[in-house]
């Protein structure tokens, strides 16, 4: 891909901007919140920010909130089935912290392609188009030209890894386990997402999964701490 300046990433033509909490872009996404609210009031039910810290490493990108995991606890990945197989793995792979029902991420950020909780757990074209910008800044806060140690994007499943890619002028279709050097010091890899429907059909498993962050720590321990984020920490 082409770099805008010398010094940050093209992201096709997107600007990247800072989440907000209250972002109302989408029609859809924001009645549907609503009605979701008026039967579960306790839950966040509103759009969940990147979760992780701004130092690190490694960026995962799942697809959208699910409905009784991130939109019920405002974190990505936070409360349900695919988030509890996630986070085994990478605390097996160094990237997260497990205490009781603590967890502590340590290198990494995880983030959604949609911020929002879709209708059917399927986002339109549209509204992932919307929420590009965000995506936009989480991979700008990632990657610059300044930085000397690897950076890696991990896409969980097919619409993710279509949405990350489009703003990284990636053109390899998806593929399980596809790792792609987008420019120095920046890989992209892809892996099926670990949903309950993927597990208990066997398209991933946990030792897919495992293998896939391992070649994440394998390649972003490949490269000095010399920009001083830690890739434990």
């Amino acid at each position: 891909m082409d770099l805008n300046d010398g010094e940050r990433l093209a992201l096709d033509q997107v600007a990247p901007q800072p989440f907000r909490s209250n972002c109302r872009r989408c029609p859809r996404l924001v009645d549907h919140l609503e009605s979701v609210r008026l039967e579960m009031p306790e839950y966040h039910c509103a759009p969940v920010p990147t979760w992780g810290t701004r130092r690190a490493r490694v960026l995962i990108v799942g697809l959208a909130p699910g409905l009784h995991g991130a939109n019920r606890t405002g974190r990505p990945f936070t409360g349900d089935a695919s988030g509890r197989l996630l986070f085994s793995v990478l605390a097996a792979t160094g990237f997260a912290r497990q205490t009781g029902t603590s967890i502590r991420l340590r290198g990494c950020r995880i983030t959604n392609a949609v911020r929002c909780l879709p209708p059917q757990n399927r986002p339109t074209g549209i509204e992932l188009s919307r929420c590009r910008t965000y995506l936009a800044h989480d991979l700008d806060t990632l990657w610059s030209r300044a930085v000397r140690a690897n950076r890696c994007v991990v896409a969980l499943g097919a619409m993710a890894y279509a949405s990350v890619s489009r703003l990284l002028d990636v053109q390899q279709p998806f593929e399980h386990g596809a790792s792609i050097d987008v420019v120095d010091r920046l890989r992209l890899i892809a892996s099926f997402h670990p949903s309950r429907l993927n597990v208990n059909t066997g398209r991933i498993t946990r030792a897919m999964l495992t293998t896939i962050f391992r070649e994440v720590r394998d390649y972003v321990d490949d490269s000095p701490h010399a920009d001083g984020a830690s890739v434990g920490g």
